[in-house]
């Protein structure tokens, strides 16, 4: 049992130990490819989304060197055919690509030391493994030589593929270098059909498109934009986060509002799962989210501006949905063309989930929002977001306040902003600036549009965060009406008792505007209890 080399099944028997949801329906999935042209699997996701939990559960299953009936028998793959007849039954190459990298920082070797290091490696544990093998051969030909003596091909699984071409942006020799070792071991006639039983690459970020990465031009690509068969693989679904919930006291709502928002047509809602554990452990919804170089990197993005791509992230965060053109991304971290090429790269990134059905985008949930929050808040955000910020927040206050009139000046002042749009014709452009006008409160409100309740549709309603002492509001939108009747509509229709059980106050903001005049207005009343 080595680190590279049939490492065993300990890295999984040690996430059994803690609460684990059944994913080994996956692994029926593998099996299935073993032995056809579609041996080769390249999936990628975001950071946190469980890569690397798959893995290990990839090794304790195909590995020869143990056995692993104990820990699979009373699982879904147990279920499934052709479960006994892979199990246990390959030699396995477990490669995780960051920890090479790692350990060359570490030493302060150049990252072009990492292909070759990987080749040594696995042929040293190879070669301690099996003695008899001859010196003097190199790595393939001692592959080859090992699967004819013992009968057994191999499984290649590899974590974090794409960490040194995103390492290593920009140097062509060390990505090719790389390249290169993959090219031997899955495009190799030679090689490949004798060796390789099956292989399971996982990463970030999909096969670059240029063609650089031909290397890996075989493998059946499963990405976040279209995870196929895998789709409830890549997270956690919706059942399962409600079995969670129950078992652990947790409120199903607030677990969906932190965490959900990662949806596909036809399969639902698909959920962090990292988040969701540390939330039952923790017994708390709050971020989970952990800083990472591409976080660090994505203000910088932002800040290019590419066809006012700044104001597109202030969309999404008012709770906007964005049209985007995915087919230009070129699968990297550095040739950005247009502002769809940086929002296509958020999606991969897990910033922003993607509905192919109709094209958009929007921030999946209250954790990633809050993420969102701190890049329109941090000291690297340019003036114009300070300036729509911080008149927003005068704004709400005004609106608790009471002050009608202010608040109009106020949302006059952010329609003649480049956030407004261009078209202001109707309710709904309205309604776009309202929730421009309003985007300081996702930082202590739940945005909830058109809320039914009573008799009617409430256009939009800030739901105070749990223990906050903030009044809830209620805002209705006229268009050439007044906001007299804006307000006599909330009462009217009984939009407030959507908030009973939340034990406070509701301020009611009638918000209109005046085609003919160009100007709006606004009436507020508060004091109206609830709960």
């Amino acid at each position: 049992m080595g680190t590279y080399l049939n490492p065993g099944n300990k890295g999984f028997q040690k996430i059994l130990q803690s609460e684990y949801v059944d994913k080994t329906g996956m692994i029926a999935l593998i099996n299935k490819t073993i032995g056809t042209s579609e041996m080769l699997l390249c999936i990628s996701r975001p950071r946190r989304f469980g890569k690397s939990y798959a893995t290990k559960m990839l090794c304790a299953y195909y590995d020869c060197s143990c056995d692993s009936r104990g820990l699979f028998d009373d699982r879904e793959v147990a279920r499934t055919p052709g479960y006994l007849t892979h199990l246990n039954q390959y030699h396995v190459i477990n490669l995780d690509i960051t920890g090479f990298i790692s350990e060359a920082k570490r030493q302060r070797k150049p990252l072009a030391d990492v292909p070759e290091r990987i080749v040594e490696a696995v042929h040293k544990e190879l070669k301690d493994m099996f003695p008899e093998l001859p010196a003097g051969e190199s790595l393939m030909e001692n592959l080859s030589r090992c699967v004819e003596e013992t009968g057994r091909e191999f499984v290649f699984i590899i974590d974090e593929w794409d960490a040194l071409i995103r390492e290593a942006k920009g140097d062509g020799e060390i990505q090719s270098a790389y390249l290169n070792l993959l090219r031997g071991w899955f495009k190799n006639n030679n090689f490949t059909p004798n060796v390789v039983a099956a292989a399971y690459m996982t990463g970030i970020l999909p096969v670059k498109k240029d063609g650089s990465q031909s290397a890996i031009s075989d493998f059946k690509e499963y990405t976040i934009l279209n995870p196929g068969r895998f789709v409830e693989f890549t997270g956690f679904t919706e059942s399962e986060v409600r079995l969670l919930c129950g078992r652990h006291g947790m409120d199903f709502e607030e677990v969906r509002q932190w965490y959900d928002g990662y949806d596909f047509p036809g399969h639902g809602a698909i959920y962090n799962p990292y988040s969701v554990m540390c939330a039952m452990q923790d017994q708390k919804c709050r971020s989970y989210w952990q800083k990472t170089s591409a976080a660090e990197s994505l203000m910088t993005y932002i800040n290019m501006d590419f066809e006012g791509l700044q104001e597109v992230v202030s969309r999404l965060i008012s709770g906007e949905e964005i049209e985007v053109d995915t087919e230009s991304f070129e699968n990297d971290f550095e040739t950005f063309r247009s502002r769809n090429d940086v929002l296509t790269l958020l999606i991969h990134l897990g910033y922003l989930t993607w509905n192919e059905e109709d094209g958009t985008v929007r921030i999946p949930n209250e954790e990633v929002r809050g993420e969102f929050r701190k890049i329109l808040n941090g000291t690297n955000a340019n003036r114009k977001w300070m300036e729509l910020i911080s008149r927003s927040r005068k704004l709400l206050e005004d609106t608790i306040a009471g002050e009608g009139e202010a608040v109009a000046k106020a949302i006059e002042e952010i329609r003649d902003t480049q956030y407004a749009p261009t078209f202001y014709n109707n309710e709904q452009a309205l309604r776009y600036v309202i929730k421009f006008a309003y985007i300081a409160a996702i930082d202590q409100y739940l945005k909830v549009e058109e809320l039914p309740s009573g008799k009617g549709i409430a256009d939009v309603v800030y739901l105070p965060k749990r223990n906050s002492m903030l009044p809830a509001l209620v805002v209705e939108l006229k268009w050439n009406k007044s906001s007299e009747g804006a307000i006599r509509q909330i009462k009217e229709r009984n939009y407030p008792a959507v908030l009973e059980g939340f034990g406070g106050e509701v301020v009611m903001a009638g918000i209109s505007y005046d085609a003919k005049k160009k100007a709006h207005s606004c009436l507020i009343e508060r004091n109206l209890m609830y709960g």
